[in-house]
């Protein structure tokens, strides 16, 4: 056995299928490989949170609470991990601290036992109470650093962040290059830091966008990360995370021997070929974009500005728009690009590259972003800009939560007695729209609806007009797990 071996976290059941097929893999999919991938020796298996609640709903007709129970019940010896958006929880907006708790709670009751936090802007005041409640219901709270490059954005800055976050209760940091930026001899220097001050495992999750996360994990491997996101090689590459198989063959004999075998790695990998082939995955995904380390696009938000550019029939500005993505980033105080902020930034820049006038035409995303409403951006902001897009509106320094009442009840009373369990009220709370259309077909099951389309789509989905915010906001998450 390796004195220090690697432990491996596996993104097949949420991640993987997310990155490259729109997250579209089904429960009955799932279940014949549970068995294996349970007794494979794993630290712990991603397979909820992210995109997985919303599109259950929407497109598969499945219960994502129900999904999580079966598979809990089929998987009972390996941790299982979701990921989580702060006070935003799976949504778009803060939601108040009394349905943070409530969602936490449940999701803890239903069989996670692992929940990586992380927010957008990396304040870490909209993490704090999902951590909090994390470990008060006995999960493991993993708090997640998003990593982007700016000019205020170094190394020493996510060192203090990790250290803040230990601070706060962390059991696990990871560092979340959701956009794989993080360079290899980067990750070497980064993970060594973070190793030498902070005393909780240091957790690498990456993709494998730009060509360079094999190598991403192999480094971060010998500076002494303790864990690393892989991905079955069926669903891995591409913009999903580097193959488990090939980081498993590579440490075997070393000091950091995973002790992972390759043959029941291989049979697991069997199954997922014949569901990789069903859903139909588009090859674009599995394709090298280096474009990501120049303009620190994820590779879902380059497909939604190619969706928004074809609607408005002006592709010929697609390289005018790539740059003026960093221009507007810069304006807004270098937030990293990453959900939600991610598609607020693309969808300024598509809106000013398009009008002709920077800034003339606003979603009110930005807005928000610009009036505080997401939290404190660690830039500074360009304040002409702020006062041309909200004039004198007050800006919010404090927590953004603290200004939320509590809102569960409401959401209980406005659902009534659809409602068949506590977790429908939450469903609701952050669906209202998607759970409400699932709960009729629940009560009426037609047929049309049941054969909704299990496949990633040939294309990207139609982005919404720009104007809409979260229709625009929704098909990123759709299109590549950048986050």
């Amino acid at each position: 056995m390796a004195k220090n071996p690697l432990k491996i976290t596996d993104t097949i059941l949420r991640d993987a299928h997310q990155s490259q097929a729109a997250t579209r893999m089904r429960l009955e999919d799932m279940l014949p490989a549970c068995e294996l991938l349970d007794n494979m020796g794993y630290w712990s298996l991603e397979c909820w949170g992210g995109a997985t609640f919303d599109v259950c709903m929407r497109f598969l007709n499945e219960d994502p609470w129900e999904r999580l129970r079966a598979l809990k019940k089929a998987m009972p010896k390996t941790p299982l991990q979701m990921l989580l958006r702060g006070q935003n929880l799976l949504g778009y907006k803060h939601y108040a601290d009394d349905v943070v708790e409530a969602f936490v709670k449940k999701s803890i009751e239903n069989g996670i036992d692992v929940v990586r936090i992380f927010d957008a802007l990396n304040d870490p005041r909209n993490m704090e109470a999902a951590m909090k409640f994390v470990k008060h219901y006995g999960g493991k709270a993993e708090a997640a650093i998003s990593y982007t490059q700016s000019p205020v954005h170094n190394e020493d800055y996510f060192v203090k962040l990790a250290m803040q976050l230990e601070k706060m209760g962390a059991d696990t940091i990871c560092i979340k290059d959701m956009a794989n930026l993080l360079l290899p001899y980067d990750a070497y220097s980064l993970v060594k830091k973070l190793k030498a001050n902070v005393g909780v495992p240091i957790h690498l999750h990456t993709h494998n966008t730009s060509g360079t996360g094999d190598m991403t994990n192999l480094m971060a491997a010998q500076a002494g990360v303790d864990i690393v996101d892989c991905a079955l090689s069926p669903l891995a590459n591409g913009t999903a995370q580097p193959a488990t198989e090939s980081l498993v063959a590579t440490l075997q004999g070393t000091s950091r021997d995973t002790g992972l075998d390759l043959e029941k790695l291989s049979e697991a990998a069997a199954h997922f070929r014949g569901v990789a082939e069903k859903l139909d995955i588009n090859a674009k995904v599995l394709k090298v974009d280096t474009n990501t380390l120049l303009y620190q696009v994820p590779g879902g938000m380059l497909s939604n500005l190619i969706s928004q550019l074809k609607q408005a029939n002006a592709e010929d500005k697609y390289y005018d728009v790539l740059a003026e993505v960093p221009r507007v980033r810069e304006d807004f105080g270098y937030p990293p690009l990453v959900t939600p902020t991610s598609q607020i930034v693309g969808t300024q820049a598509v809106m000013n590259v398009l009008v002709g006038e920077r800034y003339k035409m606003v979603t009110k995303e930005s807005k928000g972003l610009l009036r505080g409403e997401y939290g404190q951006v660690l830039g500074q902001v360009n304040e002409d800009v702020r006062k041309k897009c909200i004039g004198d509106a007050e800006i919010i320094t404090c927590r953004p939560a603290d200004l939320l009442e509590p809102e569960l009840e409401k959401y209980k009373a406005e659902l009534g007695d659809i409602a068949r369990s506590e977790e429908d009220v939450l469903s609701y709370a952050l669906f209202p729209a998607v759970a409400k259309k699932y709960f009729d077909w629940r009560e009426n099951p037609t047929p049309a609806a049941e054969a909704a389309p299990a496949a990633a789509p040939a294309a990207a989905p139609k982005a919404a007009p720009a104007s809409t915010g979260p229709k625009t906001l929704y098909v990123e998450d759709l299109t590549n797990g950048n986050f």
